[in-house]
């Protein structure tokens, strides 16, 4: 499936936020996540369906002051 993945273009072989997440390395990392400009807590991204064609963002806290 055809994805947009921060940006960049992606295909995976994925269905859900949760199996995208580990097959772009970002498995165990605390991140942020939207699909469409929609945030989708921890919680609910092994249910989230993706779609082809689905902009998804993964944004990590910084820290600094």
């Amino acid at each position: 499936m055809k994805l947009q993945l921060n940006g960049a273009p992606v295909d995976a072989q994925v269905n859900t936020l949760a199996e995208l997440l580990i097959s772009e390395g970002f498995g165990g990392a605390k991140v942020a996540t939207a699909v469409n400009g929609v945030f989708v807590p921890v919680g609910l991204r092994a249910d989230h369906d993706l779609s082809e064609g689905d902009t998804i963002e993964v944004l990590a806290p910084m820290q600094g002051g």
